[in-house]
């Protein structure tokens, strides 16, 4: 969320891809939550097998969220101001054949951004595993390492509102 107010100024409004692993993965899990306060429309896109759960969809619709879901990757891409990728984890699938179409399905590569808004940014909670080609780290939409560096300090404040704060180290 820190990441996309940092590039947008403000989440509301947006339209926020979420891409990938939508049923295991924990982050996107929490990410929907939080967008849903923010009056961001939420696009789904994933395999069949890693759509999100039906009750965590129904949860985020309501407490505000609005949800659609887009199958076709390069539409998803087209209208989205923000990509959220996360990686298809390998030991979810019993066989390896079934694994290697699902993961192969949902690749962002420069020639899928070439049709992108301008002001696309392209997330993710690290560690890539093939879903992001290299070649998308040199492009002014990948901000997956901002993203990671602005970790630690939100952690920081977050911690320090929870259990209460206290003195201020300069």
């Amino acid at each position: 969320l820190a990441t996309i107010h940092e590039a947008f100024d403000s989440l509301k409004g947006l339209k926020v891809v979420l891409l990938g692993d939508l049923r295991y993965g924990r982050t996107v899990h929490s990410l929907a939550y939080g967008l849903a306060q923010f009056g961001v429309e939420i696009v789904l896109t994933s395999p069949p097998e890693l759509k999100l759960p039906e009750e965590l969809r129904i949860a985020i619709e309501r407490s505000g969220g609005k949800i659609g879901v887009e199958a076709d990757l390069r539409t998803a891409v087209r209208d989205a101001d923000v990509l959220y990728v996360t990686r298809i984890q390998k030991e979810r699938f019993g066989d390896e054949g079934e694994y290697r179409k699902v993961a192969g399905s949902y690749r962002i590569d420069a020639h899928l951004l070439e049709g992108a808004k301008e002001r696309l940014v392209i997330l993710h909670p690290l560690p890539r595993a093939g879903e992001v080609a290299p070649e998308v780290d040199r492009t002014r939409h990948a901000l997956y390492f901002r993203q990671a560096f602005l970790g630690v300090p939100v952690r920081m404040a977050l911690l320090d509102a929870i259990l209460g704060g206290g003195p201020t180290v300069a």
